[in-house]
């Protein structure tokens, strides 16, 4: 029952520093597997010791052979691995460059906007994160030695790129990308991600936001889980194969099936409200249910995201923390949620408070 209750039970997390890797496959082996926990998503990012790009190494990250390590008690357990490196935006962090800027700040689509000393939102350049210039001629062949190496070493079919949060496209003063549909942009990078991957027998995965409109007179999502920058248009433009991550953490939006409509499958992700992730699993169960054979299939399950380190994740954990807002609460939550849907073959929702829950699915 729970496998076709949830084809995909996912967990993504940062890897955890080099001196934790063992807390974490202890983590992985006595509490992910038992909880039934089978997609294990890792967001490696730069904090990896690149052999490929030397240039772009962090001698203090994780490196081949922990990565050797954490595929081999993945495939032990029958947990899908898929290693995530954030592609297009996320380049920087409120006033610092990430390591693909600061190696090669040529490739930054804004090279105007500056990063402050003292960062601050809103600010007049609209700047959050910024992103590299997906039409710069040479990006791409950094970028992709960086994930061809990563998906090697984890041993993965899978491989997620972000590609979330992008506010830096198509910049009316980029010399590549100044007068273009930024609809355009999107769906060309995201296709020439997918176009490598697939090459090498990989499937992108990506979360959804920029392909939602964000706009009042449409979702009225705003401009964090979903996009009021023009880029929900290219959702018609990309490759169906690639598998959405559809976030919304302070409300259990029904967007998952707008992709679904689209012809995409779909994982719908939360983050740290048990009564938010209690309806996104309840509508999860009910779109696969009552849609058409053709829908169902694409509704894939759901993934708990972990936004802190996972130090801080594991001592939440661990003492049990009882903050109203805590991925380590919601990952409880969920468990139980699991749990119980096993045991009762689909029939009582676990409740994330004291309210009595209706059925599942109902």
């Amino acid at each position: 029952m729970l496998d076709n209750g949830f084809p995909i039970r996912a967990f993504s997390v940062a890897l955890p520093s080099v001196k934790q890797a063992d807390t974490f496959f202890d983590f992985v082996e006595n509490d992910l597997v038992p909880a039934g926990i089978n997609t294990l998503v890792v967001r490696v990012n730069w904090a990896y010791d690149f052999e490929s790009r030397p240039e772009l190494a962090d001698p203090d990250g994780w490196n081949r052979s922990l990565a050797g390590r954490l595929a081999a008690l993945c495939r032990e357990k029958g947990i899908r691995l898929v290693p995530l490196i954030n592609l297009l935006g996320h380049q920087s962090w409120h006033g610092t460059a990430g390591k693909l800027l600061q190696v090669y700040p040529q490739f930054d689509e804004k090279p105007r906007v500056k990063l402050p000393e003292n960062y601050v939102w809103p600010n007049p350049d609209r700047l959050y994160c910024k992103s590299y210039c997906p039409n710069h001629p040479e990006v791409h062949d950094v970028v992709f030695d960086c994930v061809d190496e990563v998906v090697e070493a984890f041993g993965a079919t899978d491989f997620h790129a972000g590609l979330d949060e992008v506010f830096d496209l198509a910049d009316t003063d980029c010399p590549r990308c100044g007068g273009l549909d930024p609809a355009e942009v999107f769906a060309g990078e995201v296709n020439r991600i997918a176009a490598h991957l697939r090459r090498k027998g990989v499937r992108l995965w990506m979360w959804a936001d920029r392909l939602i409109d964000g706009r009042r007179d449409a979702s009225g999502y705003g401009e964090w889980s979903a996009s009021i920058g023009n880029t929900h248009r290219a959702i018609d433009r990309i490759d169906r194969s690639v598998m959405m991550c559809d976030w919304h953490y302070r409300d259990a939006e029904q967007s998952a099936v707008y992709f679904a409509i689209k012809g995409f499958d779909v994982v719908t992700c939360g983050w740290e409200r048990p009564g938010v992730t209690r309806m996104q699993l309840d509508d999860m169960l009910r779109f696969r249910r009552h849609s058409s054979k053709y829908m169902s299939e694409r509704f894939k399950g759901y993934m708990q995201t972990v936004w802190s380190g996972f130090g801080q994740f594991m001592d939440e954990y661990r003492n049990g923390s009882d903050k109203e807002f805590c991925a380590a609460r919601n990952y409880r939550f969920l468990k139980s949620y699991f749990r119980q849907f096993s045991e009762d073959g689909g029939g009582i929702l676990p409740h994330a408070g004291e309210e009595k829950a209706p059925a599942f699915g109902q």
